[in-house]
């Protein structure tokens, strides 16, 4: 949805680089093309006129012209500005001392509240609760078994006594749910309520007429990402003859401009708590106002890319892949492979997850064309080979490579790149996993890395069974407490290894034994 403003942005900021110094005119040039591209996007001109009189006053200020990089304290008042117009800090919900907690979703229609209330629920669900789903939009067809099929995806509740189609009353539904949700020990209740086609005061009065008599702990306006100002527009006429608490984006996985999502929290004084960026039921997450500016400059989303890790990765599993992997490069076969790359597949689109990567916005172009189909195809040809190939995959010759290729409905090259792009990945990550091929991190005796491996290491091995000792005592007796420093100082020596301590083939009077121990052994 950013992608036009992020690429306005991108192109400002890189005539700034390299400068050492702004002028007055320099910043004026930039804080005008921050404000085309900001209009470009449909942001409300209110919000466009405050967002560049901060960054001008703060551009002009000291912590620019006394920043060792002008270019770059001018991107960071960009983001804090970004920040606070997108809300500021992350707000959470507000739960009940005594549950069930109440949460009213309004809007209107179109703007997906009933998806939504499948996608919170869900949400919700994850974090431990309960949620019940209420049934209150008794007007649009088909509104009830959209809501009953979606609690049903989401495994979460529902409450639909009426069948709807404009049968039934709405008020005595979302009244009549809060006693069956304390009685089927529901700790949340999500009441869905009926939209309209625009701002009218039947929608006013019903809406306000749910709220007074459930008395709901958080009222969440929703509003589809993708109208620009009518969204505005909607929310402060909302705000005024209802009240609403939150806002929950939806649709921001759209091709819109996105000037509601950065005009709405600033406009309203109420702040984005949720966003839908999807269609499927876990395209949803609590809304930070930090990562959004963060990705709108290309900066990524590492903290909403690494909670979405923890929440699919288990820490057995993967301690389980390390300790596999430690034991050589053997150890790890093509079911392990799968099995990884069906838990990258769990955390949602590969290309979603590209764009959350710093750096990402310069091929965009690649990842938008992205197939995502690659991944199943892999899966295919993985699938259709014997445990054995799977195992062992240098038994794949030519035959085998044909017969897997039409089991899995590919090419016999496909077959063949895949085998050859795992051997690859498994050489590397035993690598990494052994702490082999680091420069200055050699490997444990018996790993790649240690003892007598190269030409370089057979060297200094010679080296070192070579060398004498002094016939002078008090000559040996200095080279032993250098030898002594060294160890304690870091240095191993020659063919030392990473604890300090001589490697194999050094002389054995290198080594300092304790005083005990010196005390046994016979007289040189």
């Amino acid at each position: 949805m950013f992608d036009t403003l992020s690429d306005r942005l991108a192109a400002t900021f890189k005539n700034l680089r390299g400068k050492g110094r702004l002028s007055e005119a320099d910043i004026d040039a930039t804080a005008r093309e921050i404000r085309i591209a900001l209009l470009e996007a449909d942001v409300a001109l209110p919000v466009v006129r405050a967002f560049i009189k901060q960054v001008k006053e703060r551009a002009l200020g000291a912590e620019v012209s006394k920043a060792l990089n002008p270019a770059q304290q001018v991107i960071k008042i960009v983001n804090d500005e970004l920040v606070g117009i997108l809300g500021g800090e992350a707000r959470q919900l507000r739960f009940a001392k005594q549950p069930p907690t109440v949460i009213m979703l309004a809007g209107l229609q179109g703007a997906g509240k009933t998806t939504l209330a499948g996608k919170l629920g869900r949400w919700l669900k994850s974090k431990g609760h309960t949620p019940l789903l209420v049934a209150c939009d008794l007007q649009r067809p088909n509104a009830v078994g959209q809501l009953s099929v979606v609690a049903e995806r989401a495994g979460v509740g529902v409450y639909a006594p009426e069948p709807g189609n404009g049968v039934g009353d709405p008020v005595r539904v979302a009244t009549d749910s809060i006693q069956y949700a304390r009685t089927k020990q529901h700790d949340i209740v999500i009441v869905d309520t009926a939209g309209r086609l625009g701002i009218d005061q039947e929608m006013m009065r019903q809406a306000a007429d749910i709220r007074d008599a459930v008395s709901p702990d958080e009222v969440l306006f929703v509003v589809d990402a993708m109208i620009g100002q009518d969204a505005v527009h909607t929310a402060e006429a909302f705000r005024d003859g209802v009240g609403f608490d939150g806002v929950v984006l939806s649709k921001l996985d759209g091709d819109a401009r996105g000037g509601a999502a950065l005009s709405i929290a600033h406009v309203t004084g109420r702040k984005i708590m949720f966003a839908s960026n999807g269609e499927k039921l876990d395209e949803f997450d609590a809304f930070h106002p930090d990562r959004m500016a963060s990705r709108i400059l290309g900066m990524g989303d590492v903290l909403s890319l690494i909670e979405k890790a923890e929440q699919t990765f288990s820490q057995q599993e993967a301690e389980k892949m390390a300790a596999k992997l430690a034991k050589g490069p053997k150890e790890f076969t093509l079911d392990d492979f799968l099995a990884q790359m069906e838990q990258v597949r769990k955390m949602g689109s590969i290309s979603k997850l590209l764009g959350m990567m710093p750096g990402m916005g310069q091929i965009k172009d690649q990842i938008n064309n992205l197939d995502e189909r690659d991944v199943d195809r892999t899966a295919a040809i993985i699938k259709s080979m014997t445990p054995g190939e799977r195992h062992d995959p240098t038994i794949i010759n030519g035959s085998r490579r044909a017969r897997i290729a039409r089991g899995s409905g590919v090419d016999v090259s496909a077959v063949k790149s895949l085998v050859e792009r795992f051997f690859e990945a498994r050489k590397m990550m035993s690598r990494m996993a052994q702490g082999g091929g680091m420069p200055g991190m050699p490997g444990m005796p018996g790993m790649p890395g240690a003892g007598g491996g190269t030409k370089k290491k057979g060297k200094q091995q010679k080296k070192a069974k070579g060398k004498r000792q002094s016939g002078n005592p008090m000559k040996r007796r200095q080279e032993e407490q250098a030898a002594a420093a060294r160890r304690e100082g870091g240095d191993g020596g020659d063919g030392g290894n990473a604890f300090g301590l001589p490697g194999a083939g050094q002389d054995a009077g290198d080594f300092e034994l304790p005083k005990e121990f010196r005390d046994l052994l016979p007289p040189k």
